[in-house]
């Protein structure tokens, strides 16, 4: 049996493109997901249980990985940190949005 690998999705404010890329990926077999936000007026803002969880960390923007190490660096020691460059510019479950995250995180969580 295999252990399921833990996939953190972030994105600015937890409101369309993390929240999409955790129900896009929530049937996948082998991984367990989650998501959160990294401004301070969230959705779901992030929690250090959710960086101690996560075995990969998959970002929207590079500005969300330069805020993520800007304020977790000591959190994110071994952890790898994947930006797919998905500009804030869809609704929650866009298809557009859904066919980039198949396109661009699919590879990376097969």
């Amino acid at each position: 049996m295999t252990t399921p690998r833990r996939v953190l999705f972030l994105c600015s404010r937890h409101r369309l493109r993390s929240p999409t890329a955790a129900a896009v990926f929530a049937t996948w077999p082998h991984l367990e997901v989650d998501s959160a936000g990294l401004a301070d007026d969230a959705e779901t803002p992030l929690s250090s249980d959710q960086l101690e969880w996560a075995q990969l960390i998959v970002v929207m923007e590079s500005s969300h990985r330069r805020r993520l190490q800007a304020r977790h660096a000591s959190r994110l020691r071994g952890k790898r940190v994947v930006c797919l460059d998905i500009p804030d510019r869809y609704d929650f479950m866009q298809p557009e949005l859904v066919a980039l995250l198949l396109e661009k995180a699919g590879p990376l969580l097969r």
